[in-house]
């Protein structure tokens, strides 16, 4: 249990900023995987749809501080690579 002022704000902003950086991870991982699921099924149209809509989501992500740059970069190319085998 904190004891003073500021460690008991503290505790309340790191839980505030838990919650908001889980909703973010949680949207790039649901994003990445509609990619994927859209690829496995080889619908082009929904998979491009999705394909556009997670690299927003994984840009909006590294802006906003939640996830590094790499880390988006990595994952947009992993969505890439599945997308160039749905074109084969």
């Amino acid at each position: 249990m904190p004891n003073n002022k500021s460690a008991k704000k503290r505790v309340l902003i790191a839980e505030r900023n838990r919650l908001y950086n889980r909703f973010w991870k949680t949207r790039c991982k649901n994003a990445v995987k509609k990619v994927i699921e859209a690829v496995t099924n080889k619908d082009t149209n929904v998979a491009q749809e999705k394909f556009n809509e997670a690299q927003c989501v994984l840009d909006k992500a590294v802006v906003k501080g939640v996830m590094h740059k790499n880390t988006a970069s990595r994952r947009k190319a992993y969505i890439a690579t599945a997308m160039k085998s749905l074109n084969k």
